[in-house]
């Protein structure tokens, strides 16, 4: 089994009823924040991404692979 991580990202994000924005990586599972407009959303998920790779080349769970 492969623990290589992709450096390159999908995020989708979608508008609540309420007007919050949720952003997610779908590489990521669970990668999901919440934010008050779009780009503060995708500004959130892309450092929460950065912080899970970070902790999983840390725990040596994961290597990076380019894309």
């Amino acid at each position: 089994m492969s623990n290589l991580i992709s450096t390159s990202f999908t995020i989708e994000t979608e508008q609540e009823d309420d007007g919050c924005w949720i952003a997610e990586t779908l590489e990521l599972p669970g990668a999901l924040v919440y934010g008050d407009n779009q780009q503060h959303a995708v500004a959130h998920v892309k450092a929460l991404a950065l912080h899970v790779i970070a902790d999983k080349q840390n725990y040596g769970e994961a290597d990076l692979a380019s894309s």
